[in-house]
């Protein structure tokens, strides 16, 4: 079955910049990506999610929503540890299958 992941994850020491050069807030995007799940997965459960560079990341489910007009169901995660190291959070907003969801 084919999900979408609403993942939020931890600020970090050394933020990624954007475009213009200032320090993106991970507290104010979400990363988003298309994923296939053998069953819904329920609040509470891990989930391993992986970017294209072989980074592995391990997210807890917070809540799971069906959206009618897109006909999917989107999992709301959070990031399981409660810091992220700086190549990880680079690695995702580095990867062309997470997108980058501003919250503003």
């Amino acid at each position: 079955m084919e999900v979408e992941v609403n993942l939020k994850i931890p600020r970090v020491k050394v933020p990624v910049l954007d475009e213009k050069g200032y320090p993106i807030d991970n507290g104010s995007v979400r990363f988003i990506k298309l994923i296939q799940v053998p069953a819904l997965p329920k609040p509470g459960a891990r989930l391993q999610l992986t970017t294209s560079c072989g980074k592995t990341l391990v997210c807890e489910v917070t809540r799971t929503d069906w959206i009618d007009d897109r006909a999917l169901f989107v999992l709301a995660c959070k990031y399981s540890n409660r810091s992220m190291p700086a190549d990880e959070c680079a690695a995702l907003f580095n990867d062309a299958d997470w997108r980058v969801k501003p919250l503003l």
